[in-house]
């Protein structure tokens, strides 16, 4: 059977517009041994052709269809519940074209759904429209519940700030679609024609890949190159079944021959890698 893998961006691939080290060489070990993977990532902002462009200038080649965003799995959740369906959009790009492209017309007047993704282009008049029009029966839908990273001169309050606000204006709980949704990461798998058992996820984040992959029955592998670090585990009553330092320190080889076994001869020779369950 295939086995295959979901794999986190930011944190993961790279920081900010650094690459992290070892990154490129294992996408390229993937793509040499036609291992089915996918870039997935809750970033509602970029279409699929921005996340390509950017892994070029990093020195990675990949294709779109190795890119699956939370705006996309946003659109393919819209057009199951209401096909050719209607909405207001507090969002950007790529949220903008999935929607055109799952057949959804975008409105400023009576939606089926308001559908708020990452964006700095709207205004707390527009946030006061979606309301009102939450109130007149919407269904409020977030691409993402990513925090803010609550660091000094952020740009984006971070989705989670923005639907919090709408919902406590509304008494109306949003539907999240992204990571750790179970809607985005089967939808994820599905697309790569795996099995649940011969999934495995690498993230950076305890809260959205780690909690995300756990809940499908994924195999999970957590970098400390990104948001959460080692100490951070004490505070979860899960953890991921393996961590690394960089996605760069993963024996792939290894890996693919049996995650189990894996494991325990890693957690006795290296002190590295740390088995979590």
């Amino acid at each position: 059977m295939n086995k295959g893998f979901l794999i986190d961006m930011d944190g993961v691939i790279y920081g900010g517009n650094h690459l992290i080290p070892g990154a490129d060489k294992f996408i390229a070990a993937l793509q040499k041994r036609n291992i089915p993977f996918l870039f997935l990532t809750n970033n509602s902002q970029r279409t699929p052709r921005d996340v390509v462009n950017k892994l070029s200038g990093l020195g990675i080649e990949v294709e779109e269809d190795n890119v699956f965003t939370s705006a996309i799995a946003t659109g393919w959740f819209l057009a199951r519940m209401k096909p050719e369906g209607t909405a207001y959009v507090l969002g950007e790009g790529g949220l903008i074209n999935s929607l055109h492209e799952h057949g959804y017309a975008l409105v400023t007047q009576n939606p089926d759904f308001v559908v708020v993704g990452e964006g700095r282009n709207f205004t707390l008049e527009m946030v006061n429209h979606a309301v009102d029009m939450i109130l007149d029966g919407a269904k409020l839908i977030a691409t993402n519940l990513d925090p803010s990273p609550k660091t000094k001169g952020w740009t984006n309050l971070g989705i989670k700030s923005v639907v919090a606000m709408i919902e406590e204006a509304t008494g109306v709980k949003a539907f999240s679609v992204g990571k750790p949704s179970p809607v985005m990461m089967r939808v994820a798998r599905k697309k790569l024609g795996l099995e649940t058992v011969n999934t495995t996820i690498i993230g950076d984040t305890m809260d959205t890949d780690i909690l995300g992959g756990i809940q499908m029955g994924y195999r999970t592998i957590l970098t400390l190159s990104g948001v959460s670090k080692r100490a951070d585990l004490k505070s979860y009553a899960f953890a991921p079944d393996l961590i690394v330092n960089t996605i760069g320190e993963l024996n792939l080889d290894e890996w693919l021959e049996g995650p189990s076994s894996f494991l325990h001869e890693q957690a006795s020779r290296n002190g590295k890698l740390m088995v979590a369950n």
